[in-house]
């Protein structure tokens, strides 16, 4: 409220707009006057003058501190309805309370504005902060695949007469690894940017969520050949409305983090059931793995933008689940990591949803 009233209204209006404040508080206090009397009067224009300090620019604020003190003169201090002051000790007060109003204002716009300054510089620091971050991130992630397309793709040239074709073979394939990799870091940096601007909607269809699924597991047919992966549905398991894209692209995030953080031959299961909830049911899905799971003070961060555990391996910008979570969000969910007993980490997407049972019914 504060920064709209001082960045947004002119000064004009401002004048406008303390003056009233301070008339009508003054006509509520005259009101009552018989019953609280000329000085705690002045205690409650008082605050009334601190509080316009705190949504007003200064000018204005020295006028409420002025019009305040004429007011209490003329309409509360004996004699009334005259700016003549009969007691010492009133014109003293009178004074006092002008001097009090005017500093207080001061002081009050003073540590508005302070404050004001420094939380501009603490946006300037968690800017610079965030751009060392994504510095040091992509410097290795984009350059890394970079160089080997481009080494790769030297070799080929220079040396394409001396080359055996299964090598060529070999500088191939690692030019198409490099590209894939390269692809989805830019990948995420654009679904990121998209999402802190607003521009990410999900386009809501009915969706078969086994087919979802299954389809993201072909996409990952090379990430998870060496790790055992398990689907299991509930019975009966409903069309949902939701973003086949985006939800295939949460998907495709979470089971590579998995694969990528798992010993080979471990095991992912995957599990998509139904919620009873109100007025919509819940898709629920869990993506569960028998590694050795998060660290227990790092599980709140792992949603965070660039944020990499501390013991993690090379590779990665930090985004992938910063999006899973922007997408899940996006579609009015949430999820979870919690760490098994036994080991390992589970991954639990909430996402309410309006639902169709007609496929169960073809089915039948």
């Amino acid at each position: 409220m504060k920064h709209f009233i001082a960045n947004k209204t002119s000064k004009g209006k401002q004048y406008l707009i303390v003056s009233l404040i301070v008339v009508c508080v003054s006509v509520i206090c005259f009101a009552f006057s018989a019953f609280i009397g000329y000085k705690v009067a002045a205690f409650v224009l008082l605050v009334t003058v601190s509080i316009i300090a705190m949504l007003f620019d200064i000018l204005p604020v020295l006028l409420a501190a002025l019009l305040s003190a004429l007011i209490w003169d003329f309409f509360f201090i004996p004699p009334h309805f005259t700016l003549q002051i009969s007691s010492t000790e009133d014109l003293i007060m009178l004074l006092m309370y002008f001097v009090v109003a005017s500093v207080n204002g001061v002081l009050t716009y003073k540590i508005r504005q302070i404050a004001k300054v420094a939380q501009e510089e603490e946006k300037k620091a968690n800017a610079v902060q965030l751009y060392n971050i994504l510095l040091n991130s992509l410097s290795h992630e984009l350059r890394t695949p970079i160089s080997t397309i481009v080494g790769a793709s030297d070799n080929l040239l220079n040396d394409k007469n001396k080359i055996s074709e299964e090598n060529k073979l070999k500088l191939v394939s690692e030019i198409s690894k490099a590209s894939l990799r390269l692809d989805k870091q830019v990948e995420n940096l654009l679904n990121m940017s998209r999402l802190e601007s607003g521009f990410i909607q999900p386009k809501k269809d009915w969706c078969d969520v086994q087919e979802l699924i299954y389809s993201t597991i072909n996409q990952l047919e090379d990430t998870l050949k060496k790790h055992e992966t398990k689907v299991i549905f509930d019975e009966a398991l409903p069309l949902f409305k939701i973003d086949f894209g985006l939800m295939q692209q949460v998907l495709n995030n979470l089971l590579s983090n998995a694969a990528a953080y798992t010993p080979e031959r471990s095991t992912i299961t995957i599990h998509a059931g139904v919620k009873k909830g109100s007025p919509l049911e819940n898709l629920v899905i869990t993506i569960e793995d028998n590694g050795v799971g998060f660290p227990n003070d790092e599980i709140e961060k792992v949603f965070d933008k660039f944020y990499r555990l501390k013991n993690s391996k090379t590779g990665g910008t930090g985004l992938g689940l910063s999006i899973v979570k922007g997408y899940i969000e996006a579609h009015n969910g949430s999820i979870k990591l919690t760490n098994k007993a036994s080991g390992g980490a589970i991954f639990t997407i909430d996402i309410p949803s309006e639902t169709s049972y007609i496929n169960n019914q073809k089915n039948e």
